[in-house]
């Protein structure tokens, strides 16, 4: 599991789009930094620990996304 720092001001939906490149994906950063979840506005320094990104399947993606 790796580690981000937060900048002051930082929102979970704007780190996990920083970190994962989808901002559904808060639920993961919440989960792992269940002493901070109770925060909106995130302060700055703080060692957020940041799990690592699940695989999606073809299950997961819309029709249109699927191959084949």
């Amino acid at each position: 599991m790796t580690q981000y720092r937060t900048i002051q001001g930082d929102t979970w939906d704007a780190v996990a789009y920083k970190l994962y490149g989808d901002e559904n994906l808060m639920t993961l950063l919440l989960e792992a930094n269940p002493e901070q979840a109770d925060k909106v506005i995130l302060d700055g320094n703080l060692l957020l620990h940041v799990p690592v990104r699940p695989e999606q399947t073809s299950e997961d993606l819309p029709p249109w996304k699927r191959e084949g």
